[in-house]
């Protein structure tokens, strides 16, 4: 995965420009969902406890750390775009 990466992605200033804005929108909207989605609840479970796991509590839970990992994985695309195109303003001849 990481030499497709590399290869197909990270080669092409371009296409690394396009993967970079997308990653920040994923991660921009996972982020912003992540925060009330959580807040809401843990909030139900602090309120109605074991019933509301029971509920669907428990799964959505999971639903939101499934979440955030998938924020963080587009936070490490954005970087690894970032850092690609920031090297390739540094040093042209690359």
């Amino acid at each position: 995965m990481k030499s497709w990466f590399q290869r197909v992605i990270l080669s092409r200033r371009w296409l690394s420009f396009v993967t970079l804005g997308i990653a920040f929108f994923v991660f921009g909207v996972g982020s912003l969902n992540l925060f009330f989605v959580a807040r809401a609840n843990l909030n139900l479970i602090a309120r109605h406890g074991w019933q509301a796991l029971m509920d669907g509590g428990a799964q959505q839970l999971l639903e939101v750390l499934a979440t955030g990992y998938l924020s963080m994985l587009a936070y490490v695309v954005f970087k690894a775009c970032e850092a690609s195109l920031v090297r390739g303003l540094l040093d042209p001849g690359e």
